[in-house]
């Protein structure tokens, strides 16, 4: 991969763009949470090369909630339990929606 290969993904949610440092400092918190959300499976950021942690944007938002939840008083195995039922509850919302819109494209329509 390229520079210019990897500008342009700098677009992607996906895209692991953010050191531990960066990414702890966006979300205003330390990087021993990072660590523990890692711990816990709910977040998994992807190694460089030389090993260090690199976060997607994605994961940042996933992080960020989580973090709200802890600084509200949830308890981090359950802050990182509610987020991931959040994840897969509007999973299931938009591929509900999907099929509800295929369905009406299908149906025939009525004639007066």
């Amino acid at each position: 991969m390229t520079a210019d290969d990897s500008f342009g993904r700098l677009d992607d949610d996906d895209y692991p763009a953010y050191t531990m440092g960066r990414a702890s400092e966006m979300l205003n918190t330390t990087q021993g949470f990072l660590r523990a959300l890692g711990e816990a499976r709910l977040i998994t950021p992807l190694r460089s090369a030389g090993g260090h942690r690199r976060y997607s944007r994605y994961q940042l938002r996933i992080a960020a909630r989580a973090r709200e939840l802890v600084d509200n008083g949830t308890p981090i195995e359950a802050a990182c339990r509610i987020v991931v039922l959040e994840d897969q509850l509007e999973e299931a919302q938009r591929i509900n929606a999907g099929h509800r819109r295929a369905a009406e494209a299908t149906k025939p329509t009525e004639r007066p």
